[in-house]
């Protein structure tokens, strides 16, 4: 049994550790930036981010699980709190960044507001959100076949997440008063070595569709494990939508 932790680095992590790179260079980090990591999870984009020269770096995440393996895992500093409240000071980072984690906040703008808040001015603020309607192509692939299997299962279909499609997070972006606002698609690709590469860690509980198979019974897993082996190309691309604006 897998640990919650190492259950999302089966499931999510691999493509978050592929994705980061693409958005630090996206979001600007620089030499001795004080960075702030927003629902740093497991410790993907701190990583990425520590790996540019005298960066600091300070993850903030929910779960204590993940802040565990952060900490044995990475490089930074990373304590449990919530995006809602960050415990820090105003004007405290240079660049604050949320990578895979705005559509799951229950208050995006509000999460938003921190984020200035704790920037100083001229500073950035950047986010990414995966493409999940189109452009997550191992999402995709799972919820088409599970509708079709399932049709109750289209409401839980990650397409109905909020930010996920082209120009939401730039809009968002714009209402709270960030200015030179710009919205990039990053795009990635994943080779599976096998279909149980592809279909296991979908076993592991994580994320909506982790939670949609646990709920299943023996033979629907069955029914919806042996329709996806006939869709599977073991090949898949994944698209984010990355936004970055500049604290007034």
């Amino acid at each position: 049994m897998f640990s919650e932790s190492d259950g999302y680095e089966r499931f999510m992590g691999r493509w978050s550790r592929r994705l980061a790179p693409l958005f630090v260079t996206f979001a600007g980090v620089t030499n001795g930036d004080r960075v702030l990591d927003v629902g740093s999870g497991t410790g993907a984009l701190s990583a990425a981010a520590a790996a540019v020269e005298s960066v600091r770096v300070t993850g903030i995440e929910p779960s204590p699980a993940y802040v565990r393996y952060a900490q044995e895992h990475g490089d930074g500093r990373f304590e449990v709190g919530d995006a809602l409240a960050l415990p820090f000071p105003d004007d405290a980072f240079d660049r604050t960044l949320s990578m895979l984690v705005l559509n799951f906040v229950p208050d995006a703008a509000a999460a938003l507001q921190q984020m200035i808040r704790v920037t100083r001015p001229g500073g950035v603020v950047a986010a990414a959100v995966w493409d999940y309607g189109d452009g997550m192509q191992m999402l995709r692939t799972f919820w088409d076949a599970a509708v079709a299997l399932d049709p109750d299962a289209a409401t839980r279909d990650e397409r109905h997440m909020p930010l996920c499609t082209r120009g939401s997070l730039a809009e968002l972006w714009r209402t709270q008063g960030l200015r030179d606002v710009d919205e990039q698609p990053l795009t990635i690709d994943m080779a599976f070595a096998s279909f149980d590469d592809y279909w296991q860690p979908f076993r592991c509980g994580q994320g909506p569709a982790g939670v949609y198979v646990s709920t299943l019974s023996e033979s629907a897993r069955h029914a919806l494990e042996s329709k996806l082996g006939a869709d599977v190309d073991l090949t898949m691309r994944a698209r984010a939508w990355a936004v970055r604006g500049v604290v007034t």
